[in-house]
């Protein structure tokens, strides 16, 4: 069982995106806080960032401690220094690095360890706390239980293997990720939507479509506490 997220207030609006990968969280979460005047927040590149200095320092994944460890190093923050403000890294925004194949290769085993989600998931609490746009694996339902509206993305499995595909630029070996990534992601934390999240199945939708759909059920819960 995770332990329970440090109680940090949450002192603005917060939308937290959730599904499984190749489901279109990105594009949806990364626009949606342009058009809500938000910080956007992608809590994969994270994991991707642990996994990365892992590789860099030739801690094993199943080093959970020295995972942890490198975790509670890095520094996160939020310069609004874009529109929308994005996360940066130990003061460098995410590099290529994270998407590269070696990282892709290890980040779901990173990923698994209970010591590196609590570590990630407190950061990612305090990060988004004043208000976001958050994407992620159980956003809704660990680290943002309260959040104002939870959306949760799902697509079928070989329309998210090629959504992946167009996106990393690569061949059969980047939609295999998807697959291999589901199977142990789901052994880590089985993707569930949270109770009250709002599902979209994105299969059979384009961007534009989900984000008008996404964009209705924010502006029925927040009104006028956001922009756009």
């Amino acid at each position: 069982m995770d332990d329970p997220i440090p109680a940090i207030r949450k002192r603005g609006p917060v939308v937290a995106i959730d599904g499984p990968a190749g489901a279109g969280k990105s594009t949806l979460a990364r626009e949606l806080a342009r058009r809500l005047g938000l910080p956007y927040i992608n809590t994969g590149l994270m994991y991707r960032a642990v996994a990365a200095a892992a590789l860099a320092r030739r801690v094993a994944p199943d080093d959970a401690t020295a995972l942890a460890e490198i975790a509670g190093s890095l520094g996160f923050s939020l310069p609004p220094s874009s529109s929308p403000a994005e996360l940066v890294i130990d003061g460098v925004g995410p590099g290529p690095i994270l998407t590269s194949a070696e990282v892709e290769a290890i980040v779901s085993e990173v990923a698994r360890h209970h010591q590196v989600r609590s570590v990630l998931r407190r950061a990612q609490r305090a990060l988004g706390a004043g208000g976001c746009v958050m994407e992620g694996r159980d956003i809704g339902t660990v680290v943002f239980p309260d959040a104002d509206v939870k959306i949760f993305l799902s697509a079928a499995s070989e329309v998210r293997v090629k959504r992946r595909e167009r996106e990393r630029g690569g061949g059969v070996e980047v939609g295999e990720s998807v697959v291999r990534r589901d199977s142990l992601d789901a052994k880590t934390n089985p993707l569930e939507p949270a109770a009250d999240a709002h599902v979209l199945d994105t299969t059979r939708l384009g961007p534009q479509e989900v984000l008008t759909q996404a964009l209705n059920l924010i502006r029925a819960v927040l009104g006028n506490e956001v922009s756009g």
